[in-house]
């Protein structure tokens, strides 16, 4: 059995419609399908970001969900994409209106960990989505100073905007600059 992987300089991952085939649409040139349902997202979708002189290549990854680390909603498929990015951009729905910002930023660390493959400790941005919305500036605040407690600088941006995405692509491009290439995984 073949089975191809790809490798992107940077992987968005996060819960269904947080906002990641939005984020891609808007800093490249890539069209992945965009609707107000979970799981448009089944297969990765490349795009090819242009910040100054520099290119880079972004992963738009399927959704993740609790359990998925072993398997739950393909879960354990998903994540194997997400182990040939070198940078992780977690973006997390800041509107609350499906769940608490924190616990989906938790809940979708704890797969990366569970995962296994060296995901729990890739470097990683947190990009608090929707800032545009009423419900997520009155968010914001809390999420913010709770990711600085642990060591974390988020980015607050509205992929459907543009807000706050030249500050993400920054903080990408420094994560990027001292992030190695991922381990091979081994046959087996």
């Amino acid at each position: 059995r073949l089975e191809f992987e790809m490798l992107a300089d940077i992987g968005l991952v996060g819960a269904p419609n947080a906002g990641k085939s939005s984020l891609l649409t808007r800093i490249s040139s890539a069209r992945p399908k965009v609707a107000p349902y979970p799981f448009t997202t089944l297969e990765p979708v490349l795009g090819t970001v242009e910040a100054g002189d520099t290119t880079f290549v972004v992963a738009d990854l399927p959704g993740l969900i609790e359990g998925a680390s072993t398997g739950v909603g393909l879960g354990d498929q998903f994540l194997r994409h997400a182990r040939r990015s070198r940078v992780l951009i977690h973006i997390v729905d800041g509107s609350g209106l499906e769940r608490r910002p924190l616990e989906a930023l938790d809940a979708i660390n704890h797969e990366l960990n569970s995962y296994g493959a060296g995901l729990g400790s890739r470097p990683q941005v947190v990009a608090f989505n929707k800032i545009d919305l009423a419900e997520s500036r009155e968010l914001w605040p809390a999420f913010a100073a709770t990711c600085r407690e642990h060591d974390s600088t988020p980015v607050a941006i509205s992929a459907a905007t543009g807000e706050g995405l030249p500050v993400l692509i920054e903080q990408a491009l420094i994560r990027l600059a001292g992030a190695p290439m991922p381990e091979r995984p081994s046959s087996g």
